[in-house]
């Protein structure tokens, strides 16, 4: 899904100084939203927009292109028919990932994510085995840095996917490989391991 990238809708108020010297805000700022007031207010959210948090700031979401949703979908369609009877699920866009080391606290949407534990929340999983992004110019810097490096501390993620939208390529990232990015494209096989499903990539596509 795409992201709109470093235009975070709370922000620290700027210091202006005073004759003494003296630091004060400009503008009161506005509380760094905690976890819990986002999740309450991005779970009750009746306008549609959805929203990404790190630590306290938030990040709006915008809607995906029409080869986007082609490529999600036809995945979960393969996923979702592979899985059927298995303890493990494959859950769209709509769900959020939560992720956190200490008090870095983050949420992410991922496009695609397949989790075989059994998850608490209603509205986010913390044990995925499996996250996929498909990149676009506006999100695929942060895909490949800093949703990959935050997705890659969770204890439960064996592999990471990032597909292109505009052709046959993808890149995988494995927790049993030190998360080496391998590369794959058009009529080669691939392995997703952490679900025991084989593909070719151009399948994706078509």
């Amino acid at each position: 899904m795409t992201l709109s990238p470093h235009r975070p809708i709370a922000a620290a108020a700027q210091l202006q100084r005073g004759e003494n010297d003296m630091a004060y805000p400009a503008i009161l700022p506005e509380p760094i939203l905690t976890p819990e007031a986002y999740l309450l207010g991005e779970n009750d959210n009746l306008e549609g927009i959805r929203h990404e948090y790190v630590n306290g700031l938030l990040y709006a979401m915008t809607g995906a292109s029409r080869n986007h949703n082609r490529i999600t979908r036809r995945l979960i369609a393969r996923l979702e028919q592979h899985l059927h009877g298995t303890s493990c699920e494959a859950f769209p866009s709509d769900m959020k990932v939560k992720v956190q080391n200490g008090d870095d606290v983050r949420f992410y949407y991922p496009d695609l994510q397949v989790t075989c534990t059994e998850e608490i929340d209603r509205y986010y999983n913390e044990h995925p085995c499996l996250i996929v992004e498909v990149l676009s110019d506006s999100t695929q810097r942060q895909d490949r840095t800093e949703k990959r490096l935050a997705y890659q501390t969770l204890p439960s993620l064996q592999e990471y996917v990032l597909l292109s939208q505009d052709s046959p390529y993808l890149e995988l990232y494995r927790r049993r490989s030190e998360w080496r990015r391998e590369c794959y494209a058009n009529a080669q096989e691939v392995t997703l391991e952490s679900v025991r499903l084989t593909l070719t990539v151009e399948e994706l596509y078509r």
